[in-house]
């Protein structure tokens, strides 16, 4: 990690870039394996599948007899972590919930809005270094919450033509109601455009490597709804003296871990503490299976020492990252300030690793500075909110006069005459 000692304001942008590729070559083979998909359909993804993860399978759809290898594959301890995690993530989401209010704007104008779930949606899961079934709990119970009718979930098989058992159990668990071994780009173009196979749906959810992210982007500037612009994992940790070096150094190796490309960023008001989370960083780096992908994304990550307090919370608002870590005796104080993060971990006891998995919150989140913007995935992201109004006689007339000067105003008389018309017909019949 590099370390930036009380830098201007005018460096921040700098050092908080996030890393950057050159995708031009990648649109271009992404763009390929879409419109292939588009174009020949199951045929194109029995290919790629068989190109891109080793594996020849004619039938991609999952089979009912998986389930109950699946369940006996997992232990029973296991089985019990994941019920957990999915009851916390279940009432988080489910206070997400709100019945209809009916508002009456004006005597006999009653105005309402309504969440209605989108019917069919797509949840992609990667399954390639780290199978994250975790992330079907994250996308699957919100969904099934929404009242969406159709789940579509597409993660890539092994190379026995297999999902890790984790994944269908889950799955099953949370109400998927449709699962297909089908991984990367061709996934992606499958939920999009649909097969013979595979449903089409109308809005694609979940992480992805560099392919997957670039697949999603493209089939949204075709129309297609996706849940959040994606970069990869990163976690931000500010911390003070009162901080455990330990503690630090473990919740930046757990986002280090995910990925070469991803990114952790240390913020201290205590000058003596860098020196001791990048010792403990070494040491715990040092037994991590996935160390080398933690020690790649090490490379292009920040240590920052700003000792004003005020000035390091505004660095941390104008990274807006995906997880923030207050590692603070007065975190609730500090949290109160932040602005812009997709997740906030409050304390010292409250490691990112907690929201990753069980204890309600999404940890599908905004990265790559768009928490600035965007939140997280909710109950909210699988519904569409429509707008209801109903108007009375005696409503009509209260409104009619006002939607009249405004719509001749404008120079639209249709939409005047819409309201005249029906006023001169209750004054007709009185």
């Amino acid at each position: 990690m590099k370390i930036f000692e009380q830098p201007k304001q005018q460096e921040w942008a700098s050092i908080l870039a996030r890393p950057v590729m050159d995708d031009t070559a990648l649109r271009a083979t992404v763009r390929t394996v879409l419109d292939d998909v588009r174009a020949r359909g199951d045929e194109a993804i029995i290919e790629y599948t068989e190109k891109f993860d080793g594996v020849l399978l004619k039938d991609f759809a999952f089979d009912e007899n998986e389930l109950i290898e699946a369940e006996a594959a997992l232990s029973h301890e296991l089985k019990t972590a994941i019920q957990t995690a999915a009851e916390n993530i279940t009432t988080f989401h489910q206070a997400q919930l709100q019945a209809p209010s009916v508002i009456e704007t004006m005597p006999g104008v009653r105005c309402w809005r309504k969440s209605v779930g989108i019917e069919t949606v797509g949840i992609y899961i990667p399954g390639g270094t780290a199978p994250l079934f975790s992330t079907v709990l994250m996308l699957g119970i919100p969904a099934h919450l929404a009242g969406c009718k159709r789940i579509v979930l597409c993660s890539p098989p092994d190379k026995n033509g297999q999902l890790h058992p984790a994944i269908i159990y889950a799955a099953k668990l949370v109400g998927v109601t449709h699962i297909y071994k089908i991984g990367g780009v061709q996934a992606i173009a499958a939920m999009a455009y649909g097969t013979r196979t595979v449903p089409k749906v109308y809005k694609i959810f979940g992480p992805g490597n560099q392919y997957v992210t670039c697949a999603k982007q493209l089939v949204q500037m075709e129309g297609l709804a996706i849940d959040m612009p994606a970069g990869p994992s990163e976690v931000c940790v500010l911390a003070d003296a009162s901080a455990n070096p330990d503690f630090v150094a473990a919740d930046l190796l757990s986002q280090a871990e995910h990925g070469a490309d991803s990114q952790v960023l240390l913020v201290s008001t205590d000058q003596a503490m860098i020196p001791r989370v990048l010792d403990a960083v070494a040491k715990q780096l040092e037994s991590l299976p996935r160390k080398a992908l933690a020690a790649k994304a090490l490379e292009h990550s920040r240590a920052v020492y700003l000792p004003d307090v005020e000035e390091a919370i505004a660095l941390v608002n104008a990274y807006a990252a995906e997880h923030l870590i207050i590692a603070k005796d007065n975190a609730a104080e500090v949290a109160a300030q932040i602005v812009n993060a997709g997740s906030v971990f409050i304390g010292h006891y409250s490691p990112e690793s907690v929201g990753d998995y069980a204890s309600g919150t999404n940890h599908t989140l905004p990265t790559n500075g768009f928490a600035h913007a965007y939140s997280g995935v909710s109950v909210d992201a699988f519904v569409k909110k429509i707008t209801y109004q109903q108007l009375s006689q005696q409503g009509l007339n209260n409104i009619a006069e006002t939607v009249r000067l405004m719509a001749e105003a404008e120079g639209l008389d249709a939409h005047a005459r819409a309201v005249i018309i029906r006023r001169q017909h209750l004054e007709a019949s009185s």
